[in-house]
């Protein structure tokens, strides 16, 4: 039976932070492959939330607890990650850290693990660091371990910038063995590059 991976999505939440990891996770990495997830979303409340393009969105459940199958948290960024309704997902995050679960951060979802001390203690990356510490205040001591690339994965947790989606599904793929390694690598490249040299 397939494991389930959970997106949070909040209000205004990044359309395309999603796209390729959820496509790749539940419809197999290119035509013929099976996925090998089940995806759920996510909200707070179990409310629709709109994304920053205007899509509405209509979740499969609210943030009380992890679904029992699930393999992996996926916090998808945009702009409510200061809201006081993100804080109903830091109890997930924390479950599925004591279950050792994937969690998977992306954008201003990066600042929020970082408010609440979870990047402390294993390498990441984020928008910026400086962003990291604004968020975090005294919460946050991990510098010394931030790293300036599109995606990290250590300890279970992945992370990357806004600008990384590709590069965030590739490292989460990775993590969850979604393929082997060369079907990832060709799934990253055909997105990466297209069908036509640039």
């Amino acid at each position: 039976m397939k494991k389930t991976i959970l997106f949070v999505l909040l209000e205004r939440f990044a359309d395309w932070e999603a796209s390729f990891l959820a496509a790749a996770l539940r419809g197999g990495l290119r035509p013929g492959r099976e996925g090998c997830c089940e995806t759920c979303y996510a909200a707070p409340d179990g409310a629709e939330v709109r994304s920053i393009g205007g899509l509405t969105v209509r979740p499969d459940r609210d943030l009380s607890a992890l679904p029992a199958d699930c393999a992996g948290v996926i916090l998808i960024g945009g702009m409510s990650w200061q809201s006081p309704e993100a804080g109903q997902v830091l109890p997930l995050v924390r479950e599925a850290r004591s279950r050792g679960l994937l969690v998977g951060a992306i954008c201003n979802a990066c600042a929020f693990l970082a408010a609440h001390g979870i990047l402390n203690e294993v390498r990441h990356t984020g928008n910026t660091v400086e962003q990291l510490k604004a968020w975090g205040g005294p919460n946050y001591t991990g510098e010394a371990r931030y790293e300036e690339r599109q995606a990290v994965f250590d300890g279970g947790i992945a992370t990357a910038n806004g600008s990384a989606a590709l590069e965030f599904a590739r490292v989460c793929l990775t993590a969850l063995e979604a393929d082997a390694k060369e079907a990832i690598d060709a799934f990253y490249l055909f997105h990466k590059k297209g069908f036509c040299r640039a």
